[in-house]
Formats: structure tokens, sequence, C-alpha cells
């Protein structure tokens, strides 16, 4: 059975969302303070160009369940769910303009203060997190004089619609987000789309106003990513055409979710020589490469925050478990977590380092010869004895993924803090983590 749903803002993202929720039977009223966006729906056209949306505005309101106006309270009486589609735009300083939400939020709780049934608000423009729990509730609470979760619900629902193809992204939607802070608003929203194919994720406010942040700046990363690696391929004479198809071919790392976990910062013998490489070769061809040339300093400030994650706990004995870049190698070219204990011997730390496959009597080769050249004083504070690292510290930093649960949670005390730079799943995380602190999660 269809619901009725008022969509207030009928731009793009509120054109597109109005049309596609009346194609699939609810009765939908379109809101907006342009009378000429409201009469281009009464007439049965679009307010925006978009493939196909002329057709569907028109049959959807031919067939009665597609109307407009700009009486936001009448809207919001006649229906029982509103869609918050508003622009959300740029200031000069980059500051997001919520210059038109909180208005709108106000006229929503004016009219709520006449509704005697609960209403569900549906935020669905792109909007900082925060900006449900801030603006909108806080709006909505003193004009109704109502509060939340007794009178009405608030949800987030970000939309990931491409301009040109966007009745086909609405209606074929790889994930859905639902963002709430009362299970029983997601599960009213989650009806509207009982239909869809993907997955559905139900998830806090803040996170729902996050994911099309994250999205989107990746989606730029990918573009800049794109544009300066065939930069510099035409400029050494490089296919890159060729370069790219077998670059997107590869979907176990390349075009994938590998690497994209938080964790610690990169190392080993190939990410930062080879970044270095392409620099160095980048400037002798007189390229700006600022995406390129952004990353390894972007790493540095990452082992940068680590530290000061350790420092800030006040605590001087440290143990940090992992002296590789990776788990189950014993390479610790340009390893971070050297780098971090050279960096905490200089703030005056006092540093035990525990690593299975670093043990000095199974180190050979290079890497042996690189502890005993380059970082003999780090290859003193080598231990073979994991609970003797453990129960002379304080602070116990958890440097990469490989370490047994079990065998962790038999040697830390309950005083001691756990800082994790590798992002652990939760089940192999020590018990009891209040005294748990990760890097960026």
């Amino acid at each position: 059975m269809g619901r009725s749903i008022s969509v207030f803002g009928l731009g793009y993202v509120g054109s597109v969302t109005a049309a596609c929720l009346a194609r699939q039977g609810n009765a939908v009223i379109g809101v907006d303070l342009n009378p000429a966006k409201v009469e281009a729906i009464e007439a049965g056209r679009s307010p925006v160009v978009e493939p196909g949306l002329g057709e569907l505005i028109a049959d959807t309101h031919a067939a009665c369940r597609l109307y407009a106006t700009l009486d936001a309270e009448s809207a919001v009486l006649k229906t029982e769910m509103s869609f918050l589609c508003v622009g959300t735009p740029s200031l000069r300083n980059g500051k997001l303009d919520l210059g038109h939400v909180e208005p709108v939020c106000r006229q929503m709780g004016e009219a709520l203060k006449k509704k005697t049934s609960s209403h569900l608000v549906v935020l669905r423009s792109t909007v900082l997190p925060g900006t449900a729990e801030t603006v909108v509730i806080p709006a909505l609470e003193q004009a109704s004089g109502k509060r939340l979760g007794k009178d009405f619900g608030v949800c987030v629902n970000p939309e990931f619609m491409r301009e040109g193809t966007a009745l086909d992204d609405y209606m074929n939607p790889a994930i859905t987000v639902i963002g709430c802070a009362d299970p029983a608003h997601g599960a009213r929203l989650r009806e509207i789309y009982a239909w869809v194919s993907g997955r559905v994720f139900e998830v806090s406010l803040r996170s729902a106003e996050m994911i099309k942040y994250v999205g989107n700046a990746w989606h730029a990363a990918k573009v800049a990513f794109a544009n300066e690696a065939g930069t510099l391929a035409r400029e050494l004479g490089v296919d890159t055409e060729a370069v790219m198809q077998i670059f997107t071919a590869d979907t176990r790392l390349n075009i994938s979710s590998s690497y994209l976990k938080p964790g610690f910062a990169f190392g080993g013998s190939c990410l930062p020589k080879d970044l270095r490489a392409l620099q160095y070769r980048a400037r002798e061809l007189d390229l700006k490469l600022p995406l390129l040339e952004s990353l390894l300093p972007s790493n540095d400030e990452h082992l940068a925050r680590a530290a000061a994650l350790i420092l800030e706990t006040g605590k001087k004995k440290i143990a940090i478990l992992g002296l590789s870049f990776k788990c189950e190698t014993d390479d610790l070219r340009e390893s971070p977590q050297v780098r971090l204990v050279k960096r905490l011997l200089g703030e005056g730390l006092t540093i035990q380092v525990w690593d299975e496959k670093v043990a000095l009597g199974q180190v050979m080769g290079s890497n042996r010869q690189y502890i005993e050249e380059v970082i003999p004083h780090i290859g003193s504070l080598l231990s073979t004895d994991l609970d003797q690292v453990i129960q002379d510290a304080e602070v116990v930093v958890i440097g990469n993924g490989g370490l047994d649960k079990r065998r962790l949670q038999r040697a830390l005390r309950i005083d001691h803090l756990v800082v994790d730079l590798v992002n652990l799943e939760k089940s192999r995380r020590p018990d009891g983590e209040s005294g748990y602190k990760g890097l960026c999660w």
C-alpha cells in the first residue's frame, strides 16, 4: 500500500525523488518556494532537465499520484512523512550553506503543532555529520513544541544519484542508507524501500550524513588520480588507455575494497619508493601532479597522529607489538612502525618491541643488515618474550594484525592502555574496551 509523502525542495534531487516515490505507488506532494517549479509539476512538466524525468512526472501527475504546492503547512498536514531535499550550496569560503535547511525545518515544525499523528522527517540533502542533531531536530522541536521520538521521527537518507542517469540510479541503487536514532523510525523508512534489490544499511544519523561525503571525495580522488596518471603516462610516451584498461582489470587489489580500511601508515619496499620515483620524474618533466605529490606528506601526517595518540596518554613505558610494515613478514624497509619507534624514543619514552617475525635470531640477509647498520638502537629493544614486554609496559601498541587475541589477552592487565594502529576486527580486539584506543576509528 502506498504512503502519503511530501517532498520539500523541487530542485534536481527533490524532483527525481518525488517522481520516483510517486512511481512506486505513493501519493506525493512536492513543495517549493519557487512558483515556477510548482507550476511545472502541476502542469505535468519537469522543473529540471534529466533524461526520462519529464515523462515520469507527466505520467504520475496524470495518475493523480504527484502534485505540487507552495503551502508547506498543508503538505505536512496531508502526509505522514516529509523528505527534505533543499539545496546546500557552498559559501565563498567553502563552508556549507544551511540557509535553506533550518527555515524549512521551522516551517515543518509549525505545521507539526497542528498534527495529532506522528510524522517522519527524512533528511535527504547533503549535509555534514551532526546537522540532523544540531540543526534539523532542534529547529523541529522549537517550532513545534514537540519532542523527537515522542511526537515525530527523523531519519537521514542520502541520495546517490548522478545527473544524466538519476532515474536508473534511484530505481536500481547499489546501496540504500538509512540513518536513525530510533530503530522504529528506520523501520518506517525501510518500508518505503522494500522494493530495492541492493543492500540496505541502517546506521546512526552521523554515519549516514558522512557516507555521502566519503563517496564524493573518493569519486573526486579517482578522477584526479586518473587524470594525473594519464598526464604522466602521455609525457613518458606511454599508451594511457592500455595502462588504465589493465589497471582497472585488477578487481582484487586495484578496483576493490582492498586498502580502503582505515589503519596505520603505509610503508614497505614498494609504495614509498615508487611514489618518490614518480614524483621525481614528474618534476624532471616540469609536471605538477598535486594528488600524487600529496600522498607521502599525508602518510607522514598519519604517522604523526599515531605518535600524538600515544604521547597523549602521558605514559612513559611503551610496548610495541609488531615492527615490520605488515604482519607475516620480517621486512623492515621503510616500516612506519620503525619510524614511530624512533619518534617515541626521541620524546624520551621507554620502548620495548616484540615481533615474532623479526626476532634477531631468525632475521637474515638484508633485513638483519638493515637492523645492524641502520637501526641498531631499535634492534637492541627487540625481545622474544611477549609476556615480559607487555608486563613491563603501561601502554601496549598493536603495530600489526598478526597477534593472536587469546595470547594478547592473557598478558594484559586491567590497567593497561591499548593503542590499536591497525584497526583489528572487533572480534579480535582485547576484551574490555575501556582502555582501548583506535587511531582513527
